[in-house]
């Protein structure tokens, strides 16, 4: 019964990725976020940005009715440790070019969550970009180990 509800929701994020969100040049694929523990206080909620404007551009923040604070994330590697951290001043977008917001890399962590993000369920986002305004998306919420099905 796993495997087919893993099944379904990859042909749904699939019919995502091929449908997307855009606006101002600026394309939104795969939105997801991960399913959370029961009690657990953030979630995190990934995509990919594609920048299709002929100027550079940039993911300066985003919310959520899901969250009381959504931040974008960066994780790097530091002595050893992986550490998360804000991206300051936004998410730097260069023209014609790709950004993926995935697991161990950018994401949107999303803090302050009332009710944790439930396999099968989605989750509104507000992306709010310097030149192409607000696009909203809904993350599908997948299992913690889908990203693997999106490969």
């Amino acid at each position: 019964m796993l495997h087919i509800r893993t099944f379904i929701l990859s042909v749904i994020l699939a019919i995502a990725a091929v449908t997307g969100v855009a606006a101002g040049g600026i394309s939104i694929e795969k939105p997801w976020a991960k399913a959370m523990l029961p009690g657990a206080p953030a979630g995190a909620g990934f995509l990919t940005i594609h920048n299709n404007s002929g100027e550079a551009d940039r993911l300066l923040a985003a919310s959520s009715p899901a969250s009381g604070r959504v931040e974008i994330h960066s994780m790097v590697m530091d002595n050893g440790v992986m550490k998360m951290r804000p991206v300051e001043g936004g998410l730097e977008l260069p023209k014609g070019e790709t950004v993926e917001l995935k697991p161990g890399g950018y994401h949107l962590m999303m803090m302050m969550v009332d009710k944790p993000f439930a396999e099968g369920e989605s989750v509104k986002v507000t992306l709010k970009f310097e030149k192409a305004g607000a696009i909203d998306v809904d993350l599908m919420v997948m299992a913690a180990g889908a990203h693997e099905h999106m490969k």
